[in-house]
């Protein structure tokens, strides 16, 4: 269990992810997860702190940020509390989605946002963003 708990000191992880570590770590599965059921994390809490930690190093639409929490191993009702507390403001990150595409590469307006909308934005998230750059 202090294993558990260090990780959980220094990073977040879900519980399936905290169990994959721990076994990577050496730790039979029998013990990696008697120590994730029993480590006390608060899994909405380490959701939280992970969409926070994405959201730090790049721009996520909401359903982006829910479908990476997930991707991690966050059940659907985890990672959407961590999307929908992590107080992101959607337009923008679409600004800062769009702003990552033109630096690489030419879109037009309506490719951008298209592109957005892809991305999970919605349209009028999309819009902001490609306004906020410009178009």
């Amino acid at each position: 269990m202090e294993s558990a708990q260090s990780y959980l000191s220094i990073m977040a992880f879900s519980y399936t992810g905290l169990v994959d570590q721990l076994e990577y770590e050496g730790y039979s599965n029998a013990e990696a997860t008697y120590a994730a059921d029993h480590c006390g994390a608060d899994w909405n809490a380490q959701a939280l702190r992970s969409a926070q930690n994405y959201l730090s190093i790049m721009a996520f639409s909401y359903t982006g940020l829910v479908d990476q929490l997930e991707y991690e191993g966050f059940t659907t009702a985890q990672a959407t509390y961590g999307a929908d507390h992590c107080g992101a403001n959607w337009n923008e990150q679409a600004a800062k989605s769009a702003a990552s595409y033109l630096e690489l590469m030419a879109f037009s307006r309506d490719e951008l946002i298209s592109q957005l909308e892809y991305e999970g934005f919605t349209h009028e998230q999309a819009v902001y963003g490609a306004q906020a750059n410009g178009y």
